[in-house]
């Protein structure tokens, strides 16, 4: 997705009354605006992180599978691992998002969904679900103490065990997919301190880490890392040329060969969308 800036925020920031939103009045707005639904198809780097991401989903999924989404968006995968015959169920705290996903998914009785915060899960008991996808709310959560909650009731409503998926975004990608038009010293100000410490404030509407500041977050806590990957590579920034064309065949065989390097140290910082996967202790 293009991420944005402080700029194109401003707007959502404020009320008739010059009040400051809630990170939820935020969000909401923002997503409110775009075709969510359609991200994940329209584009070669929606396609590709969609496909990896389902890649990596499979190798710790079996058909009996008990997942929950958090941050379920529109849909789009709460309803395929569905389709699959997981019993899945869907947490979106967008409210015009769970409306699409509840349409969609109309009929299909192993799906549940609630309108719901990633920082508090506390309608499920602990140790209930065996894999746990976090593909979104950590994208818009900046305070230290919301980050641990919802890292926390990850691990908690997760099965001794069981693998959770963390999907975040890459400070630098978010250099490289936005600000090489004319507006670099834009990007800076927006990511970085004047020491080029990354920053992290909720009118960015989209934070974005240093992988290794995020692995950081989960040193103490109760997980083993398994891995970290990439899902899209450099695939957005390079899309936005007005020469860039890719055909079925070469996208193919694109993500394959993304796949066999995904998880490469010196890639990546490069890729916009990552995931950091762990198993919860036993």
């Amino acid at each position: 997705m293009a991420i944005a800036s402080r700029k194109d925020v401003n707007e959502m920031l404020h009320d008739n009354k010059d009040r400051m939103r809630t990170r939820t009045e935020i969000i909401n707005s923002f997503y409110n605006q775009i075709d969510e639904d359609g991200r994940l198809q329209k584009n070669r780097h929606g396609q590709m992180e969609y496909y990896t991401t389902m890649t990596y989903i499979h190798r710790y999924t079996t058909f009996h599978s008990k997942i929950l989404e958090v941050g379920a968006g529109t849909g789009r995968y709460t309803i395929a691992l569905a389709k699959e015959g997981m019993d899945v169920t869907a947490v979106e705290l967008v409210e015009s998002n769970l409306a699409v996903l509840r349409e969609n998914s109309k009929g299909m009785e192993n799906i549940q969904s609630f309108q719901g915060d990633a920082t508090d899960l506390s309608r499920f008991p602990d140790n209930s679900f065996d894999v746990t996808l976090f593909l979104g709310p950590m994208y818009h959560l900046y305070e230290t103490d919301e980050v641990n909650r919802a890292i926390d009731e990850a691990i908690r409503v997760t099965k001794p065990s069981g693998v959770i998926f963390f999907a975040f975004i890459s400070v630098f990608a978010i250099m490289y997919a936005n600000y090489f038009y004319g507006n670099w010293a834009e990007g800076l100000e927006e990511n970085f301190t004047n020491a080029n410490q990354v920053r992290h404030f909720k009118e960015q509407l989209f934070t974005g880490y240093d992988v290794t500041e995020f692995e950081a977050l989960f040193h103490e806590k109760p997980v083993e890392w398994i891995t970290t990957t990439g899902v899209d590579g450099m695939v957005e920034p390079i899309e936005k040329r007005p020469d860039f064309s890719m055909s079925d065949k070469d996208f193919d065989a694109f993500v394959e060969w993304y796949l066999a390097f995904s998880e490469k140290r010196e890639l990546l910082g490069t890729t916009n969308h990552l995931l950091y996967i762990c198993r919860k202790h036993a």
